[in-house]
């Protein structure tokens, strides 16, 4: 699953949610990873469990279908501002056997991919 919370206006996908989308693509494709659904947000509310799609996110999860959520960088999840939020969410999906993996080139070689 490719999570997506880049523009800050709600409606057509901007420059930083293609951004996000292509590089989510591109970095399944080459770990030969299936994205099963694209779920996206808009940028703004700190508390990920606020928004619509972090609530998809998290529902899909609870099927038992998704092993991992791509994501471009965790201020996507959450703003730095509200890190412990980050933090509760990626918790609960490591408690649930999924993985979170960055997919933006800087954050996947420091962290050799998976976070």
């Amino acid at each position: 699953m490719l999570y997506v919370c880049a523009d800050r206006t709600p409606g057509l996908p901007g420059p930083a949610t293609q951004c996000a989308r292509t590089e989510g693509h591109a970095f399944a494709r080459e770990r030969g990873m299936t994205i099963a659904e694209v779920v996206t947000d808009t940028y703004g509310e700190p508390d990920p469990a606020r928004r619509t799609g972090w609530r998809r996110v998290k529902q899909l999860v609870q099927t038992g279908d998704v092993t991992a959520v791509l994501v471009r960088w965790p201020s996507a999840i959450a703003p730095e501002s509200a890190h412990e939020l980050r933090h509760r969410e990626t918790d609960w999906l490591r408690d649930h056997g999924v993985r979170v993996r960055y997919t933006w080139a800087p954050l996947t070689a420091r962290s050799g991919e998976a976070c």
